[in-house]
């Protein structure tokens, strides 16, 4: 199957193949969402991703199921059941417009932060306290497969070697996935929004950092960490809206080239200040923008 026809974004997505153990999974849900709203249909997809990762040991239905997941990034609830929502086509010609306008880049992000950490030390501690104030159940995990749940402080002192975050807090230590098994990550046992997180599918830091400042404009921006890879991750605070307006807003932000997946309430998000394994290093994911004080502001 050629991918000659796909829009460049998801050729950008598909070029890049991690290895197992550096994001595999995800990659495979990201690449068959991508591949979904690109009009393939769920056999070409699995066709595809198959062709594409031959040589690696992806396990047995591993790319079936991320091929069937990703139908649920399709509707505003995450049901398979309700009727397909797809979300908007990204704008190439507005993303230029406010990437021009924004020409600073990461450098210019950084000065705006009202906050800024520059002593080298890990601030990760810090963040979460801000972030998730009090002692909730919080889901943490060092790679996509082994997510944990537990008290925010039974995490305390080791979240700074952590990749992944929940960017909402739980409601149980336990719940039961789509699959009908129980997982300390899903929708069952994730709260209401808290934060929402947009991460870009393309596009230079530079540029990221161009559409997150715009967003800003419309959305009180709290955090942005750099994921250690290719791209920036941007907490917005959810704080008493709709979710009508939370979708509205996110809407605008996959418009401009933010990964949809991000909109599912359990998907992991980038450990402020954590650390990810990337050939054979740990490399810091580190804080490019830190606004605590708008958190309560915005509760």
């Amino acid at each position: 199957m050629s991918t000659s026809t796909l829009p460049d974004w998801t050729r950008d997505i598909l070029a890049v193949v991690p290895h197992r153990g550096d994001g595999l999974n995800r990659w495979l849900l990201r690449a068959s969402i991508a591949l979904r709203r690109a009009g393939r249909s769920e056999p070409e997809i699995i066709e595809e991703l198959r062709c594409l990762t031959a040589g690696e040991p992806v396990k047995a239905g591993e790319i079936e199921r991320a091929a069937q997941r990703s139908a649920e990034y399709m509707t505003d609830s995450g049901l398979r059941q309700t009727p397909r929502s797809k979300w908007a086509a990204i704008d190439t010609g507005r993303r230029q417009e406010i990437v021009k306008r924004f020409n600073g880049g990461t450098v210019e992000l950084w000065e705006r932060s009202p906050r800024r950490f520059v002593d080298g030390d890990s601030h990760t501690e810090e963040v979460i306290d801000a972030l998730f104030p009090g002692n909730p159940l919080i889901c943490v995990a060092r790679q996509q497969y082994s997510a944990k749940t537990a008290t925010r402080e039974s995490f305390r002192g080791w979240l700074g070697v952590l990749q992944f975050v929940v960017p909402s807090p739980m409601t149980a230590l336990t719940g039961l996935n789509q699959e009908g098994k129980t997982s300390a990550r899903c929708l069952d046992n994730t709260g209401p929004r808290r934060f929402l997180v947009v991460e870009q599918d393309s596009g230079t830091a530079d540029e990221q950092a161009a559409i997150i400042m715009h967003l800003a404009e419309q959305a009180p921006l709290v955090l942005v960490v750099h994921s250690g890879g290719k791209s920036l991750h941007s907490w917005f605070v959810c704080g008493q809206q709709p979710e009508s307006t939370l979708r509205q807003f996110f809407d605008a932000a996959v418009k401009l080239g933010a990964d949809p997946a991000m909109w599912v309430r359990c998907q992991l998000a980038r450990m402020p200040d954590g650390s990810r394994p990337q050939h054979g290093e740990n490399v810091r994911q580190a804080v490019l923008y830190w606004n605590p004080d708008i958190i309560g502001a915005q509760a």
